[in-house]
Order: C-alpha cells, then structure tokens, then sequence
C-alpha cells in the first residue's frame, strides 16, 4: 500500500499482515510444514465442540477472507503505481495529471481501509483460550466489515484503472517507439559519418558537412544518456530531429563530388557565355545607328543605354566569375554556387538588353513595310471577342461591350497616328499590343463566367 498518507505504524503492520498471509495462502501441506505447531502437537488452540467451535471457525474464516482481499487490494495498488510511472514518464498533459491525482486520492482510501483492516485483526486474537462467544462474534462483525470496505475500494481501483486505457496505451506505444528511434539515430549518424569519410577519401574537404556533423554530437550525448534523465518525449523528438540533421548531412555527402563536377561545368558555360555577350553587346551600336536615322527618337530613346548597361554588367559577371573559381578553389561550395547564380543573373540582364534593341528594329522593319498586317491581327482578336461576347445573347452584357468598344476605338486612333511623313511605328506597336491584352481579359472573363454557371 502506499505509504504517504498512512500512520507510521500502518507499512509495518501491513507488512507483517502479508508475511502471514503469504503462510495462509499456501497449499495446505505447505503451511503444516511450515507452521508445525498450528496444529495436532501443538497444543496452541482450544477448540470447543457445538455452537462455539462452529462461531470460531466463522470468524476465522472472515479474518481469511479479509486477508485475501487486503492481499488483492495491495497487488492491485503495486501494479496500477507501475502504470502511473509510465503514463508520467511520457505523458504531461492535463489529463494525465488529472490521472496522477486522482491516483494519489485513491492512495489515500487505500490507506484508511488498510487500517481499518490491520486494526480488525489486532483487535481479535481468534487463538486465544477461554474466547467468548460474543467477542467470536464482534470478531466476525469487524473483519466483514474490513474486507467489505477492502472489496469496496478494490473497486474503485479497478474502475480507475479501466479509466486508464487510453493513457496508458498511448503511453506504452511512446515506449515501444523509443529505442528503435534512438538506433535508427545512431544509425543516420554513422551513415553520415561514413559517407563524409568518403568524400574527404576522395580529396574534397567538405568543411561545413564536417561542422553540421560534430554539432550533433551533443545530441548524441543526450540520447545516450536515456529518457530516464530527459523523459521520453523530449529523446524520441530529439532522435528524430538527430535523425533528419544526419540524413541531410549524409544526402550532401553523398551528392558533393556531382556538385563540385557542376560547379566546374557552370564555370567553363558562363565563361563562354561572357565572352560571347561581349561580342553581341558589340552589335548593339549599329543597331542604334540605323534606329536613329530611320525611325522616330520615341521608337529607339530607351535603347539608349544598352551599350554601356552590357559592358558594365558583363564586367561585373566577370569580376563575379573570378570571386567563383577563388571559392571553387577553396572548396567553398555554397559560395561558389551563390555566385555562379549572381554571374547568371547579370548575364541574363545582359542578354534580354542587347537582344531588345535587335528585335525593336526587326519589328519596326516589319510594321514600316506592312502595318496592315498588325491592324488585321488586332481586328480580328476584338472581332473574335465580340462574338463570344454576343454568342446566346441579343444584346452583350455592358461589362463586356464597354472595353470591347473602347478596344474598337483604340484602335482607330492608333491606326490614325501612322499618318504623315514621321509615323510612330512603336507607339504603334505598343498600342496594338495593349489593345489585344485588354481584349484576351474580356474573353477571359466571359468564359470564366460562363463556365461558373454551367
């Protein structure tokens, strides 16, 4: 039984309680032979014939029983502790505090009924001579009385423990996974150290996998020593975790000499791919020449600075390419890619620059030789959307016909505006784009619409 609630003298007598009824629990010839003298040649016990020895044998066949149930109660109470320990081990939610508490309150009851019991039996000497009747029958009164209560409370206790299922189940399931986690972390870690040995074999350095890897050391440390100091869900979440870190770790590892070969075939691309902007962004000048003389300043003055935008961007894609092998030298991987990825995103800058001012004066050839071939591709777009627009319908829907005639008018204008000896052809251009865009919204609608409503 517990002892934190109960009278200093309750645990001892309890004890000696058991001691005794470990004896009486024993196959019969057990407990002759241990107790020799209980009986025939003893000459310990009186017993009287008739009613009296009937009584006495009624009581004492109480005081069994009640033995029997203090037993079953105090091995109930030694196995449910068990499963407390468990629940708290894992589980510090507030229903599993409740369950703590609750255990506590039964200790306690426990512990009043114990007593009751244990003050039962001392109170009756059922071996002594000349006992008369009506103490044989108090006796009897008083030890039902003390197994009833001792049933009663067995009770409880075991309704609580149902009450424990899921807790306890949970809890065990937590158990059941903690070593195998805690290997499978070991496991990932030596994997991951593994693999870094390999890719140190093979002359790279790998520095920083080197510094992720000793920084789980400490977790290691803490795995090892056990839930016992850490509790259970703080290891398997620190196992887990452990885990992860060593497989990305071993996952780097292993994809670090592709890596460092990639790095070198970034270098060699954008390094011919440099050389070869210069020699494009060379181009961009006569374009500009030839911009100038034939067309309006508003269809070539934002090209202007094309020529000095591509020399300074591939000057810095070079200086950055520089900076790159230096970290590719040095084994410096997330360095070397990090700029790699700068040296490509200024060369792309570059690129769109020096092919924006070839293709404005290819379109602008095009529109000057035939403007009418964008004017027919622009009306038929507002066309095509205006039958859809009327498509069921004997008048369109205002939101549709509104942008659909401004587009109409759009148009016109735009088409005016090629008129004289100085036509803006990219106004032009722009404005027949803008047009079409603004038509593929109102088509986009309309079936977007049509669509919900199906």
């Amino acid at each position: 039984m517990t002892a934190t609630h109960a009278q200093p003298h309750v645990g001892a007598k309890a004890s000696a309680v058991r001691d005794v009824l470990t004896v009486l629990l024993l196959p019969v010839p057990l407990a002759i032979a241990i107790l020799p003298g209980a009986f025939a040649g003893g000459g310990t016990r009186r017993w009287f014939g008739g009613r009296g020895e009937s009584a006495r044998a009624d009581a004492q066949a109480a005081k069994d029983a009640a033995a029997a149930a203090f037993y079953e109660l105090d091995t109930a109470q030694r196995d449910l502790r068990i499963s407390i320990e468990t629940i708290t081990a894992v589980d510090s939610s507030p229903s599993a505090q409740r369950a703590v508490s609750d255990f506590t309150a039964l200790g306690r009851r426990i512990d009043e009924v114990s007593s009751g019991y244990i003050s039962a039996v001392d109170a009756h000497d059922l071996d002594r001579d000349g006992l008369d009747p009506s103490s044989v029958a108090k006796a009897r009164t008083d030890l039902t009385k003390a197994k009833d209560e001792l049933d009663r409370v067995k009770g409880e206790l075991d309704r609580f423990e149902q009450g424990l299922g899921p807790l306890l189940d949970k809890a065990e399931t937590q158990l059941a996974r903690l070593a195998p986690a805690v290997e499978r972390a070991r496991q990932g870690l030596l994997a991951a150290s593994n693999a870094l040995d390999a890719v140190r074999a093979s002359g790279l350095r790998a520095d920083d996998l080197a510094a992720r890897l000793a920084q789980l050391g400490p977790e290691l440390t803490k795995l090892n020593q056990g839930a016992g100091q850490h509790g259970v869900t703080e290891t398997l979440q620190r196992a887990d975790q452990v885990l992860r870190d060593a497989e990305a770790v071993r996952t780097e590892a292993d994809r670090l000499p592709e890596r460092a070969r990639e790095i070198d075939r970034r270098l060699v691309s954008l390094r011919t791919r440099a050389q070869a902007l210069t020699t494009r962004a060379g181009s961009v000048e006569p374009i500009l020449s030839e911009l100038r003389r034939r067309f309006t300043a508003e269809c070539w003055q934002d090209l202007q600075h094309v020529p000095e935008h591509a020399a300074t961007t591939v000057r810095q894609a070079e200086e950055k390419l520089k900076e790159a092998g230096q970290a590719r030298a040095e084994q410096r991987w997330p360095d070397a890619t990090a700029l790699l990825g700068t040296v490509r995103a200024l060369l792309n800058s570059t690129d769109e620059a020096v092919s924006a001012a070839g293709d404005r004066l290819q379109r602008l050839n095009a529109v000057a030789k035939d403007p009418q071939h964008e004017i027919d591709r622009t009306r038929f777009a507002i066309r095509d959307a205006q039958r859809l627009a009327m498509a069921g319908r004997s008048v369109p829907e205002p939101r549709h016909a509104r942008p659909l005639d401004d587009s109409v008018a759009r148009l016109d204008r735009a088409v005016a505006g090629l008129e004289g000896r100085h036509p803006d052809y990219w106004h032009f251009l722009t404005e027949t784009e803008a047009v079409r865009q603004s038509v593929a919204h109102v088509v986009s609608d309309i079936r977007e619409e049509r669509g919900a409503g199906a």
